[in-house]
Parts: C-alpha cells; structure tokens; sequence
C-alpha cells in the first residue's frame, strides 16, 4: 500500500471513528477498510460504532481500540419507553465521551448519520462519508448532508472495495494491498461430540469437520434441502464430517433433516456469533448461501464455496483480490446452482486431501 502525503490524523497518530452498524455481512465486508488505514497509518486508533449483535465479532477485528455498541434497532421498536431512553443516555454518553479527528461513516443510512452527527469531532475533525449510492447497496441523503466531505464512489465497486477506498479518499492514502480482514478467532468453539469406535471406545480418528450454512433470512437465496443432503453424503463419502449451524427453529429443523441423512454431522448447539465465529474457524471449510456466516468464513480465510441463486456474488462473493482468493469461490445459477457444479466448486479449492 503505498501512501500519499500524510494527513493531519496520520501526522500526530490521531483518533478516529468508524460507523458501520450492520447488518452481519456488511460489517465483515468493512474489516479490510481497517486493516488498511492501521497499515498506511499506524498512529492512528480506531473505535468502531456497531449494533449490539455484531459487537462480539467487531472485537475480533485487529486493531480496533473500542467497540460501542448500540441497539438501534430495538430501540426504533419502543423509543418512548423507560428501558429505551435510559440506553439511549448511555449510547450517547460512551459515544460523546471521546472526540475524533475523523469520523467515517460506512453505511450511508440515515441511522448511521445520526450517529455520526451525534459522535464528537476534535476541534479540526471532520466528518467523512458517500456521495452517492452504489449498485446494489442501501443509500440515504441525509447520510450526504451530515458529511463535511462527501466521497463520490464508482456505481459498480464490489462492497468490500466501497469501504476500503472511502477510508483512503478520506485519510489520503492508496489502496493497493489484497483484502486482509484482520478477524481472528477466540477461545468460545463449542466442543464436538465425543467420536466413538467399535465397543465404545473413543478411538477413532477425528475427521476434518466441513460446516454447512444454509440459513438466511431471504427465501430466493436458500439452496434446496435435497441438494445440502446430497452434498453433505458426497462429502461423507470422501472423509469429511459435517457440521451444520443455526439461529432459529426452522434453520434447526433444516440442520436436523439434513444430519439425519448423513453417516458423521453435528448439528451444532444455539450459540452467540462469537461461539460460532471460533468453532467455525476449527473447520476444514465451508460452504453456504450467501448470509453473514458465509462472509465470516471467508474472513477467517477458510476455504469456502458460496452458493449464489443471483448474479451478485461480484458485489459481495469472496474478492478477487484476496490473498487466499484461490481458496474462497463463489457459484451461481438460476434458479440456484446444481450439487454438481458447487462439488466441483469444493474440489478445485486447496482443502484437506482425504479418500477422494
């Protein structure tokens, strides 16, 4: 990453704030913006506006100094009650306690205007924020009007390079480097059940477990339930356990249907995003539609197949630019991708060679 000439947050370290609030992908898709201004300007220290949800992942991100979490979109729910105005005095309290030399808000929402307006500038600081939408992505004028500089963006720029480069624009410096997400896993991984041999003995070798993804909250991205028990038996066959993951009922009910049909799965326990987050990155891969935990798994680098029923994995699939971008690919078909064509997918990936 080569670097222009020094801003006044680069000359003297500096201070400064990024808001990025959610939804799970999109804060994965701003880790890199992070890992690049720690790079061009190592002075600096960085406090992340995020909500609550996601606040145990963006503790996991290298090189943020504070989270301060917040809980909007609860509060949006009940904004006159007790519990909400006595939270909503202790955001801005924690939000207020510091101020920034520059406040860089990623999201381009009113919400994430909001709190850039309410976050305290240093007396030279300012506010930095998108001039425009980009193709596919949410924008909202007040998020322009709040901004002391407005950076104009390329309509078409995958999600992950919208935000590197509006840092860069923001703090001076050029983006040249591959993707690096800085995430790193914690110590909360769920233990696996106990592999028992013949006579009950707790013998056998462990396989390289391969979790499955098959939640979201969208129904046109889900991938049909007969072709995750296809997969999941083809990677059985070829020496993998497989490990399924969810975050209601319905996704527990899918991971069950599917860990039913399958000689070695695992339907993990209910578990908060930091548990996830660490027992996925014991894995030997992934595979899954495009959701959060998808963009989790490409940020811990595992190798990862994302399955994709639109033409939009170039806005925000695994980057060409990543440094393990040969490990990490996306598929797509409509109306979604065959089992043939997503094994493929997971066999040209650099993964654990077994009895295939």
């Amino acid at each position: 990453m080569s670097q222009t000439p020094a801003t006044t947050v680069g000359k003297r370290g500096g201070k400064v704030l990024i808001v990025k609030l959610s939804s799970l992908g999109d804060v994965v898709h701003a880790m890199p913006a992070l890992q690049d201004l720690r790079q061009a300007l190592p002075g600096v220290t960085v406090d992340w506006v995020v909500e609550n949800a996601f606040a145990a992942l963006v503790a996991r991100c290298t090189g943020v100094e504070r989270v301060i979490p917040c809980d909007l979109r609860r509060w949006r729910k009940s904004p006159f009650t007790a519990q909400t105005r006595s939270e909503w005095r202790a955001f801005k309290q924690t939000l207020q306690a510091q101020t920034y030399d520059a406040i860089i808000d990623l999201q381009g929402l009113t919400k994430s205007a909001l709190v850039s307006w309410l976050a305290r500038t240093a007396p030279k600081g300012r506010r930095y924020g998108l001039d425009n939408q980009t193709e596919g992505s949410s924008f909202e004028a007040p998020a322009r009007w709040v901004a002391d500089v407005a950076i104009p963006m390329e309509p078409h720029v995958h999600a992950v390079q919208r935000s590197r480069l509006l840092c860069a624009a923001a703090l001076k410096y050029t983006v040249t480097e591959p993707d690096r997400y800085g995430l790193v896993a914690g110590t909360f991984a769920a233990s696996a059940p106990v592999v028992k041999g013949h006579g009950g003995n707790a013998f056998a070798p462990r396989k390289p477990r391969v979790a499955l993804m098959h939640g979201t909250s969208r129904a046109d991205k889900q991938w049909p339930l007969a072709h995750w028990i296809e997969l999941g038996q083809r990677l059985n066959h070829s020496g993998f356990a497989v490990a399924l993951a969810h975050g209601n009922a319905v996704e527990k009910a899918t991971s069950e249907a599917i860990a039913a049909r399958l000689e070695d799965a695992w339907v993990w326990p209910i578990m908060g995003l930091d548990a996830v987050t660490d027992t996925m990155a014991q894995c030997a891969g992934v595979v899954g539609v495009d959701s959060g935990l998808s963009h989790i798994a490409v940020a811990l680098g595992l190798p990862h197949v994302q399955i994709y029923n639109f033409d939009t994995a170039w806005r925000t699939g695994p980057h060409s630019t990543a440094p393990k971008a040969a490990r990490q690919v996306s598929v797509f078909d409509t109306p979604c991708p065959t089992v043939d064509a997503v094994w493929q997918a997971w066999e040209s990936l650099d993964t654990p060679v077994l009895c295939r």
